[in-house]
């Protein structure tokens, strides 16, 4: 061996309590007491990455409320399936979600929710038979509300919601789409021919759900147009929802709508590309603030839910 181990000797050194340091006991936890409430676990997180983000989050969320501008909840069909769905209409029926965006998976779960109670079934219990996706009342529900819809010139998320009312099934009361109709909010639906399970269906009419889904990303683009103040959640969607709100947003801002100052987060179980870019990074860049929350839905959401109500009610 010729080379030797390195000198540290002559190392260059300053004193620590000169440093700028990024962690300090300031910014550390405090444990909870007995009987805390949510404010005070709020308080009492760390002031550190998500335990700094979060509640600044919900502070936002709920100054757009207060100022009247619309928060937006664009969301993937497992948002529904981890029985989600009962905070979203309370936050709907408060009037604090403005507007729903959802994929096509979402109509299918929602639909069966409606109308049977139960949705979701064992893809590889009937998978190999080819008996996946074959139920039949899920297509001709939904089918047939599409193609309603494109008689009436009305976007998919109306059409399927308006739809759901008229048959009155009997857990209307927890389908995403018949409380928005009922409560004339809008939900569009945006859809990848060949991803869902109903357009196996012979039933199935190619023109319909492209005339009802472009109507939906044309009414999709009005609403990101009023964005200004106001919010953007995606929950659950890695790919689809970000690129639909991405071209959403480049579109009316080419057409002069000022859409530079917003918040937006994406709510999902890892870091993936799409969001993160289209969501969160790219639309705030110019203005406003995007965040990422890591964490299962079933937890999170209900969180952020509770948080921001207990938010709002400190500021009535």
């Amino acid at each position: 061996m010729t080379i030797k181990p390195q000198d540290l000797s002559g190392l260059k050194t300053y004193s620590l309590y000169d440093r700028h340091s990024k962690v300090t006991v300031e910014n550390f936890g405090t444990p909870l007491k007995e009987n805390s409430t949510l404010r005070s676990f709020m308080a009492s997180l760390p002031d550190q990455l998500l335990g700094h983000d979060f509640p600044e989050l919900v502070r936002r969320l709920a100054k757009a409320h207060r100022d009247g501008r619309p928060i937006i909840v664009g969301m993937g069909a497992h948002v529904i399936k981890v029985g989600l769905n009962p905070l979203l209409i309370d936050l709907m029926e408060r009037s604090i979600i403005t507007g729903l965006a959802m994929n096509g998976a979402c109509i299918i779960h929602d639909a069966e929710i409606a109308m049977a109670g139960s949705t979701s079934e064992e893809v590889g219990d009937v998978l190999g038979d080819g008996a996946f996706g074959a139920a039949k009342e899920t297509a001709e529900v939904l089918n047939a509300a599409i193609a309603q819809g494109a008689r009436e010139n009305i976007g998919m998320g109306q059409a399927v919601g308006e739809y759901l009312l008229r048959m009155d099934f009997p857990y209307n009361d927890k389908s995403l789409l018949a409380t928005a109709a009922k409560l004339g909010i809008p939900v569009t639906v945006h859809v990848a021919m060949g991803t869902d399970i109903i357009h196996i269906h012979p039933s199935a009419s190619g023109a319909d759900i492209g005339q009802t889904s472009h109507h939906d990303f044309r009414l999709f683009c009005t609403e990101v147009a009023d964005l200004q103040g106001g919010a953007y959640l995606n929950i659950g969607s890695a790919v689809l929802l970000p690129e639909v709100f991405l071209k959403a947003l480049t579109l009316v801002r080419n057409l002069g709508n000022k859409v530079d100052n917003f918040t937006t987060a994406n709510f999902d179980f890892m870091k993936q590309y799409r969001p993160l870019a289209n969501v969160v990074n790219r639309p705030t860049a110019g203005g406003g603030k995007g965040y990422h929350v890591t964490g299962h839905h079933e937890l999170m959401i209900p969180l952020l839910a509770a948080s921001l109500l207990d938010e709002l009610s400190e500021s009535c």
